[in-house]
């Protein structure tokens, strides 16, 4: 609200009287009383006689202005003040200073300043407490707003105080929990060892058996109920959630009106069954899919070392044989060579494919042996690309599945450096620690930016790929790339994630 300046103020409550208020108009009577008393003694006692010296006091008009500010603020006063300075001119303007212009002008100022200040101190004060009972209306209104959302809300909400014990609950929280929970130990409700600060932002299952998700919200010292009267869920605080769209979020706001202590929390129970459930059959279905896809990996290179690469091996020996027949015409056994030499190529290339679909060394050695396998033949595919393996901890044999999981990430990112990144240098680094694996790759590639890590992936994965593998093995996988300045993958994955 912007203030007016101050002659705008003034100007504007003289302007506006409360001219429909009786007593107003006997105010201005009485000041008529006293201008006419003043200007008839002025005329018909002379000052001389030393009876009325400055006839009757100017002094008297305070009593009207006051009376006039008490009851109606500036604008009573200031029409009161202008109201007198009008009726006091005749008296001013008789002749030989009958009226005694000088004091009487100096008093007049005096009762005009006085109705001024008086008035305005008092508007002030008038507009502050309407101000209050304003904010004060308004508070009681949110505060029975939010209180009607607080026991209307499906979400289960509890208020404790600092101690950590229940002081007010909403009827949610009551089914949930039971009908007895104020000064119980919020603790013990979801049977933890623990403060329920301590469990912000973590799933329990609760007594209903359904999966909540806590939110702690501390309460400010004047918000939280008092626990003290009530029915039902306690005293007057208020708690509030539902709103800006959201069934848990929001803040509390409390109305007790004997205050509250300090430290006090309001605990939210967000019902997330259906999310969870939802979480764990799209977890299931990615790991579903990712197992019939490495089994089908597994058959189509069994399926080709058995039986196409055995056929070419086989009829690679008959062409040999077939050109070293006696009798058979030199040219002949020059097609036949070159035709030996093709089946030859289409074995190796077999057995390449097989290979990368599923690694022997994987299988017969492990982790690090596959690792160092894969690297050099990354070398030998580009040889302007050095590598390097370091292996850190106790190499051992893993569960299957996290094995391969590591495998396929680093297998990944090693194909990402050499097809997008155009690096020169790959280091892969393989950590074993007692309850898990780590996987690291640095290349000194171009690099990409990192809010389009999406679109960097190719083959089979991507980035989000290798993201999903780990998700999968439950462990963490992070990315750190800028234009320029190359690309480390870091996976670390729990050894107790396989089957």
């Amino acid at each position: 609200m912007s203030e007016e300046p101050g002659f705008v103020t003034v100007l504007r409550g003289a302007l506006h009287p409360p001219v429909r208020e009786a007593p107003f108009w006997a105010v201005q009577a009485m000041v008529v009383v006293i201008a006419a008393a003043h200007l008839a003694v002025d005329l018909n006692i002379p000052t001389s006689t030393g009876v009325f010296p400055a006839g009757i006091p100017v002094a008297l008009l305070v009593v009207p202005v006051g009376y006039a500010a008490l009851r109606y603020g500036l604008a009573g006063s200031a029409a009161t003040g202008l109201w007198a300075t009008l009726l006091w001119l005749p008296d001013l303007l008789l002749p030989h200073d009958e009226g005694h212009i000088g004091a009487d002008s100096a008093n007049l100022i005096l009762v005009d300043v006085v109705a001024l200040f008086v008035g305005q101190r008092i508007e002030a004060q008038r507009l502050a407490h309407r101000r209050a009972q304003q904010a004060t209306s308004e508070r009681l209104e949110a505060e029975v707003r939010y209180r009607h959302l607080f026991e209307t809300t499906s979400v289960p909400i509890l208020v404790l105080d600092d101690q950590g014990t229940v002081r007010d609950a909403n009827p949610a929280a009551s089914a949930l929990f039971g009908p007895v929970l104020l000064g119980r130990p919020a603790p013990s409700l979801v049977n933890a060892c623990t403060a329920i600060e301590a469990l912000s932002g973590q799933v329990l299952v609760l007594p209903d058996g359904r999966d909540y998700r806590l939110s702690v919200v501390p309460l400010p010292n004047n918000v939280g109920g008092s626990g003290a009267g009530g029915s039902g869920a306690g005293g007057s605080a208020v708690g509030g959630s539902a709103v800006g769209g959201s069934a848990a979020g929001g803040s509390a706001v409390g109305g007790s009106e004997g205050g509250s202590e300090g430290g006090s929390v309001q605990v939210i129970f967000e019902d997330v069954t259906e999310e969870r459930s939802k979480r764990r059959r799209a977890s299931l279905h990615a790991a579903f899919v990712v197992r019939a896809e490495e089994e089908q990996r597994r058959r189509l290179a069994r399926e080709l070392h058995d039986e196409p690469l055995q056929l070419f091996l086989h009829l690679a020996r008959r062409l040999e044989s077939l050109a070293g027949a006696p009798g058979v015409p030199e040219a002949v056994t020059k097609d036949l060579d070159e035709s030996r030499l093709q089946a030859l190529d289409a074995a190796t290339r077999l057995r390449d494919l097989a290979r990368g679909l599923r690694s022997p060394a994987l299988d017969q050695l492990g982790l690090a042996p596959a690792l160092s396998s894969l690297l050099a033949a990354t070398e030998e595919e580009c040889a302007a690309l050095a590598t390097d393996l370091e292996v850190t901890g106790t190499a051992a044999r893993l569960a299957g599945d996290v094995e391969l999981g590591v495998f396929r990430i680093a297998e990944e990112a090693v194909r990402n450096a050499v097809h997008h990144a155009g690096a020169h240098r790959l280091e892969v680094a393989l950590d074993f620690a007692p309850d898990s694996v780590g996987l690291t790759v640095k290349d000194d590639g171009r690099g990409f930016e990192r809010d389009r890590a999406e679109q960097v992936g190719s083959g089979h994965f991507g980035l989000m790929g290798m993201a999903e593998r780990a998700s999968l093995l439950g462990g963490d996988f992070e990315v750190q790339s800028a234009p320029g300045a190359g690309t480390v993958v870091a996976a670390r994955v729990p050894l107790g994630a396989g089957s």
